[in-house]
């Protein structure tokens, strides 16, 4: 596949394997949070409070639970350490760095799109003053 490129699938049995690894991809870390807890965990092992401190604007709740499911789905290890006072601190498996790739695509794409986003709105600003 050429960069740049997405690959066009030659016959609808393609169009739905790619449809439904695509459904896969977003199921296990789409979402609001997810990325957004992995990339936090990629600086290192942090306790609850700290990823929340972190992640601006994510709940307790919310985040308990989004822990929930990358730890089940294989990203996220929870440890426990039974000293007192018990620490309990959450870091990524060798599998969540398999997202590295993903993550800096994104991370490209998404400030490509907030450059053009910006030229286009200075652009009628500026149309908008003549």
């Amino acid at each position: 596949m050429a960069k740049g490129k997405i690959s066009n699938p030659a016959n609808e049995g393609d169009c739905q394997a790619q449809l439904a690894s695509i459904g896969d991809a977003l199921y296990a870390i789409g979402g609001k949070w997810k990325l957004r807890i992995i990339i936090a965990l990629m600086h290192g092992k942090c306790r609850f409070n700290e990823l929340q401190r972190t992640i601006d604007g994510i709940s307790s709740k919310v985040l308990a639970a989004e822990l929930k499911g990358l730890e089940s789905n294989g990203f996220v290890k929870r440890r426990v350490y039974t000293d007192t006072p018990i620490v309990i601190e959450y870091e990524l498996t060798d599998y969540a760095i398999t997202v590295q790739p993903v993550l800096n695509a994104l991370a490209e794409w998404g400030a490509m799109h907030r450059r053009k986003i910006r030229q286009a709105m200075k652009q009628e600003f500026e149309a908008g003053r003549k």
